[in-house]
């Protein structure tokens, strides 16, 4: 994994959102290779409950910028300390169905335990790399969604955890700028709207 190409990439930005957020995409060396750590949504919170996503949230007034968000966040949910994270670089901003513009930051973070906030996050889940861009761990679909209209989704199947959604989105981004890993050209099926998610 060569982090060097998220720092040479010039992200997209989304200014005319309603709501900000930003989150950390922690990378982490484990026995020698590198891994993602993610969290798993609490299932009582009102969005995306049950999700697999990068540890993050909405900006605050008191926040000095999305990277203070980010960090802020990350430090609530996972216990990790701003000053553990180097910031390498940022992915594209995503726009998501609840209004938000999700700004993405790559982080390198110590491998250590962390402390999840029980509020927010049911669990703190560290998947490597290697099963990540496993062709056989992925499958997209292509749908019409009724905000967004024709879209590819992706699901990527580790351990017993399925990383969809916008953290799906980020992660295709993510391994395409570091890895060897491509999105398939072609999408595994095409479904109904109302079709049943493969998580």
């Amino acid at each position: 994994m060569d982090l060097s190409g998220v720092t040479r990439h010039a992200p997209t930005a989304v200014t005319d959102a309603e709501r900000q957020a930003a989150v950390i995409a922690p990378v982490l060396a484990r026995e020698g290779a590198p891994h993602l750590l993610f969290t798993k949504r609490a299932d009582h919170l009102g969005e995306h409950p049950g999700q697999m996503s990068f540890p993050g949230g909405g900006r605050e007034p008191s926040d000095a910028d999305l990277t203070a968000t980010a960090l802020r966040e990350a430090h609530e949910e996972i216990g990790l300390d701003p000053t553990e994270a180097e910031i390498v670089g940022r992915l594209d901003d995503i726009e998501t169905v609840t209004s938000y513009s999700v700004r993405p930051f790559v982080a390198r973070v110590p491998d250590r335990t962390y402390s999840p906030d029980e509020r927010e996050v049911a669990e703190i889940v560290v998947l490597s790399v290697a099963d990540l861009t496993d062709r056989a761990n992925y499958e997209s679909e292509r749908r019409d969604h009724p905000h967004y209209g024709d879209i590819r989704l992706h699901f990527f199947h580790v351990d017993g955890y399925t990383v969809w959604g916008a953290t799906g989105r980020m992660l295709v981004q993510l391994l395409e700028l570091t890895t060897d890993w491509r999105m398939p050209p072609e999408v595994d099926r095409v479904v109904d709207p109302d079709a049943d998610l493969p998580v």
